[in-house]
Parts: structure tokens; sequence; C-alpha cells
């Protein structure tokens, strides 16, 4: 006797993203971070109070690791992308 297939589809399907779209979603994220790690760092400058000197420091070097991790990142797409063609 043969199995019935159910009526329904699995719903959980992977999305495949494009090395163009990788791209773009890193290079969106290296712009966000570097903009907030900058802004940090001129909040930094403008405090007055030794609190908020060490918070926008220590916030600005948090957010400038990501940043670069993100420019890493951007640059191994951009050799798989050359790579690729």
């Amino acid at each position: 006797m043969a199995k019935k297939k159910s009526g329904k589809k699995d719903k959980r399907k992977k999305k495949v993203r494009s090395i163009k779209d990788k791209i773009n979603l890193v290079l969106k994220n290296l712009i966000l971070f570097s903009v907030l790690s900058l802004l940090s760092f001129i909040l930094y400058s403008v405090s007055s109070s030794e609190f908020y000197m060490a918070l926008f420091s220590l916030i600005s070097m948090i957010l400038g690791f990501i940043a670069f991790s993100f420019f890493i990142a951007l640059l191994i797409f951009l050799v798989l992308k050359f790579i690729k063609k």
C-alpha cells in the first residue's frame, strides 16, 4: 500500500541570498556602525564628566570593533565575488 503525502508543505524554506545581496547588507551595517562609532567618539570629546567620558569611550571602542569586523566581512565577500568571475 502506498503512503499518502500530507497536504502540508514545508514552510521553513531557507532563503538563498546572492553575494550581491550579502555585500549590500554588510555595507549597510558597516556604514551604520561606523557612524555610530564616530558619533560616540564625538560625544566622548565633547563630554566633560568623567563618567560620560569613560562610557562614550567604551561604546566607541565596541562599535569600532564591530564596524571593523563588518569591514573584514566586506573584503571577504568582495574577494569571493571577484574569484567567481
